[in-house]
């Protein structure tokens, strides 16, 4: 008899079909880094904040853009005032067309820009049958806002820190779905080993039902606790085909997870070989400052709250200043609009000062200012919660291997009292209700190993994640030249 047990254990135990393929958790983890969605959605995210980076640098660089109309055309009645005050109604067929080539180039330091153009255009009367043309040979034009809000200056500070700021983000995602990998490994991780127990228990209960269903007709056992056994055994039934859907459902959403063929079998190996490792929280709170998108974005959203008090104070009065400088001409044809050239200049000064605005610019620039200090404490404790959540985890992740050495030691000292108590119950030394018991506390403990061993994983990859630093292999996940 205690053959026929110990064979059921070895095929309780050994369910996997040799021809399906065994993943690790590394396995696993590379696929869904490869492959999975949430890992091309970063990607995505990433190459898309790059050309947003792309496209600031370039506001900076000057512009050649060529503009103008080819042609435009006009046919109508224009109202035309006489010398003795009256207004005549004259009929215009006429067309205009005008053609720009312009540099353009902004002026980050002052908010301002200077262009250099050469334009030429035509005007043709067709009722008179005249034609004309004026050219600009060059012109230089200077723009300058003055006391204006820079916005080129501004995000000069800002947005470099916000492509840096992607560029972290980008490994903190792809720890997230490191740390997603290993959450629905784990899941069904518990439903392959649930599937195990379960067929374990139901070969091992199907033994126990014929065992005590022979005590039962010689005489040595009661009826009472052969319909225990029997109810058991329909139990066992109903737990193995639940345990079967339930792997079914954890193994369709990893495979959806890490983006698998759906006609891949495959079962997960058990990650019992754990990385342990000292990890100071200095060093880690360090690492996290050194490393973190979230800390240098506080340093982003104190300058954007001075930003908004300098476009707030920007916003109290306006002045802006025009100015050309270039040569010109006209004549009947092409050529002549480039001959004998003159000077023409331009300049003007525009400002607008409100005089009675109701308290207007005063409201503005308080909310800006109670905005920045809003945003200062705000920072502050964001600072401190962030540091919390360091020291939390790398206390959290010390605990975790401990309690993995426990839990592993009660789950072999657990299989262990269940194998002494089936030999007890085959030679009638305990009864049915403490075998039962001992099962219970072996299939209780096994599940508590996996879930330390799912809680450690997960805290180790968050605490890579926070840090961006791998403490079992003492390299960081991301450098500034990456």
């Amino acid at each position: 008899m205690n053959k026929i047990i110990a064979g059921i254990c070895l095929i309780g135990l050994s369910i996997t079909a040799s021809s399906q393929i065994q993943y690790s958790l590394d396995n696993i983890i590379n696929l869904a880094q490869g492959q999975s969605p949430q890992a091309k959605q970063a990607e995505t995210r990433k190459e898309n904040r790059f050309w947003q980076y792309r496209l600031f640098k370039s506001n900076y660089n000057p512009q050649l853009a060529l503009s103008g109309n080819l042609p435009a055309y006009s046919n109508q009645f224009i109202p035309v005032i006489q010398e003795d005050g009256s207004t005549q109604f004259r009929p215009v067929e006429q067309t205009n067309s005008s053609l720009n080539l312009g540099l353009f180039q902004p002026i980050a330091p002052t908010g301002g820009s200077v262009s250099v153009n050469t334009r030429a255009s035509q005007f043709q009367d067709l009722v008179l049958d005249d034609t004309r043309w004026r050219s600009t040979i060059v012109d230089l034009t200077v723009n300058q806002p003055i006391f204006a809000f820079n916005q080129l200056k501004w995000d000069r500070k800002t947005e470099p820190i916000r492509y840096e700021e992607s560029r972290r983000s980008y490994v903190e995602e792809m720890e997230f779905v490191s740390r997603n990998a290993v959450q629905r490994f784990f899941d069904y991780l518990d439903a392959q080993v649930n599937y195990q127990i379960a067929q374990f228990n139901l070969a091992n209960n199907d033994t126990i039902y014929n065992i005590e269903k022979g005590r039962y007709n010689i005489g040595t056992a009661s009826e009472d606790k052969l319909l225990q056994v029997e109810l058991q055994l329909l139990r066992s039934k109903q737990d193995l085909a639940q345990a079967q859907l339930d792997l079914q459902t954890s193994r369709l959403a990893l495979r959806t997870f890490i983006g698998l063929n759906e006609g891949e079998n495959f079962d997960l190996s058990l990650p019992e070989e754990i990385p342990v490792f000292p990890v100071d929280e200095e060093i880690a709170l360090q690492y996290a400052k050194d490393n973190r998108s979230d800390f240098i974005a506080f340093e982003r959203r104190r300058i954007e709250a001075d930003a908004q008090v300098a476009q707030a104070k920007g916003q109290r009065f306006q002045m802006n200043l025009n100015a050309s400088f270039g040569l010109n001409s006209a004549g009947t044809n092409f050529d002549q609009s480039y001959q004998d050239a003159q000077t023409q200049q331009f300049a003007n000064l525009t400002l607008n000062i409100p005089i009675v605005n109701w308290g207007r610019n005063e409201a503005r620039m308080k909310t800006a200012l109670a905005n920045k200090q809003l945003t200062d404490y705000v920072i502050a404790q964001e600072e401190q919660n962030f540091e919390q959540e360091i020291i939390t985890q790398v206390r959290q992740l010390d605990v975790l291997q401990q309690q993995i050495e426990i839990s592993k030691k009660s789950d072999e000292v657990a299989q262990k009292r269940y194998e002494v108590a089936q030999n007890r119950y085959l030679i009638g030394k305990i009864d049915i209700t403490n075998l039962n018991i001992a099962l219970t506390e072996k299939d209780s403990a096994r599940r508590s190993y996996i879930n330390a061993l799912r809680s450690y994983w997960i805290a180790y990859y968050d605490l890579r994640r926070l840090t961006l630093y791998d403490f079992a292999n003492n390299r960081l996940l991301y450098t500034i030249n990456d």
